[in-house]
């Protein structure tokens, strides 16, 4: 599988004000292109208006409170139309951005444990301003700076294979064995055992060979074509979602959506959570230093996720250098720091950039209108929220898997054959989908390379700033401990 084009030449001449503000010509794309794009990196995304309310109302707060859930599906298409569009129009990049998975479960099944929902939602609204001060003074540029470009290049690798697995995991094709030894297995018993995961796969096939055959618009007309028999699916069979209303379990069901449409397409979106925020934490309830490891958890990851993330967005679309930097770079930290703010302020969780919009980019993505088209689906979605669970998730998690196969190609600039490099490199692609955490894959990577490096003699090629991070990692792999070791009595 081949890496997506590179952009056109700079030379190419804008047709009008559209293409010249947002750059599409000289990115080698065009309107229809963009539009196109949008339209795929929304449909990859578009669980998550499902999948963020199910995570965040899973899990009641240190005072028995939930959040309900119709009102926390409107602040994510809410906060994720507003932060996309945004983000297009400042950077002219094509990141979508959304509730972060793994800072949504980790605020829902560990925070809220000690705080209130209002109080952890401002933990997160001081963890977009921390990251918004670290990117404005540019000391989050320079720590970029500071990692090797064997690492950059480990992260698109590892994110890409990460991609990959939601997309395994999603469409049911991996499943948790309960088991100690193996954890995880194929399908149902060893085998693919369901109607909707045969449908995943013969959306992988049909729209690898479009995109093989490098038919324009492959990755969409995979997605609508396996979403469109999906519902016929439906329709003859029933199949049901896995998990019922009443707690009972249908195997053979929809993981998260079912494609079928019952009842009025259009409701008006709850958004009583908007600024449910509560800065006034009870020390009774919860200790200084629990309250600091908290947005030192939240930072790093956020930190480290998102840019992780654009660096393998941006060498897919062709727009980083040789360092990895790409257009705009400052800008895009700040507002990815906005956009944790927002969330917050939204009772959404952290908004941040989205992997998913790597299957946008795989259509032809190249600028911020298409991060305008998404925005504006997801601003949609609020009034159509029935209309967004069509997609089942074992149809969009299709495309995750052939954008996870092109972003693996970018292993081929790495020189494995000194180990010193071939160890982090190993540990920071693995890491990132065996532990589900982009963060924890850089972690490995950024320590272990500090480590060997340094230890085989080349300490002097190490930037100071890398050292510094690296020790920042090890508090983060450690914070549980040390949580448990200073939180007490305090």
């Amino acid at each position: 599988m081949t890496t997506a084009p590179s952009p056109a030449p700079a030379t190419a001449e804008p047709k009008n004000a559209l293409d010249r503000f947002f750059e599409i010509s000289k990115r080698g794309s065009t309107v229809g292109t963009e539009i196109r794009g949008g339209l795929v990196t929304f449909v990859t995304m578009a669980y998550i208006v499902i999948l963020n309310p199910i995570i965040l109302t899973g899990a009641a707060d240190v005072d028995g409170t939930t959040l309900n859930f119709s009102a926390v599906g409107a602040a994510t298409a809410l906060t994720a139309g507003v932060m996309t569009i945004l983000f297009g129009l400042v950077t002219r990049l094509p990141f979508g951005f959304a509730a972060g998975l793994g800072i949504n479960a980790f605020v829902a099944f560990s925070v809220v444990g000690q705080v209130t929902w209002a109080e952890a939602m401002a933990l997160v609204m001081i963890n977009g301003i921390v990251i918004v001060l670290l990117a404005a003074t540019g000391l989050r540029k320079l720590i970029f700076d500071a990692v090797p470009f064997q690492l950059k290049i480990a992260i698109t690798v590892g994110i890409g294979f990460f991609i990959a697995f939601i997309g395994f995991v999603n469409s049911g094709f991996v499943t948790a064995t309960g088991a100690a030894s193996p954890p995880v297995g194929l399908g149902i018993g060893g085998s693919i055992a369901t109607v909707p995961t045969v449908l995943f796969v013969a959306t992988l096939i049909l729209t690898g060979i479009l995109v093989a055959r490098k038919v324009k618009g492959g990755l969409l007309i995979g997605l609508v074509s396996g979403t469109v028999l999906a519902v016929i699916v439906e329709a003859i069979w029933h199949l049901g979602p896995q998990f019922g209303a009443d707690g009972a379990v249908n195997p053979g069901g929809w993981s998260l959506t079912v494609p079928a449409l019952t009842g009025s397409p259009v409701s008006l979106p709850d958004l009583s959570l908007i600024g449910a925020v509560d800065f006034g934490f009870d020390f009774n309830k919860v200790s200084l230093v629990a309250l600091v490891m908290i947005v030192f958890t939240l930072v790093f990851s956020n930190f480290f996720d998102a840019m992780g993330t654009m660096t393998g967005l941006a060498k897919e679309a062709g727009l980083a250098d040789e360092k990895g930097d790409f257009p705009r770079i400052k800008s895009a930290l700040i507002v990815e720091g906005v956009g944790a703010i927002a969330g917050g302020a939204t009772s959404s969780s952290s908004s941040t950039v989205f992997i998913e919009s790597g299957a946008g980019i795989g259509e032809g993505a190249r600028t911020g209108l298409a991060n305008v088209v998404t925005g504006g689906i997801f601003l949609l979605a609020m009034f159509l929220t029935p209309l967004t669970s069509i997609v089942p998730t074992e149809i969009a998690a299709a495309a995750l898997i052939i954008v996870g196969a092109m972003m693996m190609a970018q292993i081929k600039y790495i020189d494995l054959g000194d180990f010193s490099v071939l160890l982090p490199v190993f540990l920071t692609v693995t890491v990132m989908p065996l532990t589900y955490s982009i963060a924890n894959g850089i972690g490995a990577g950024f320590v272990s390379w500090v480590l060997v490096q340094s230890l085989s003699g080349k300490a002097k090629k190490i930037s100071p700033l890398l050292w510094v991070v690296a020790a920042g990692f090890v508090l983060f792999f450690a914070r549980g401990p040390i949580e448990a070791l200073f939180g007490v009595g305090i």
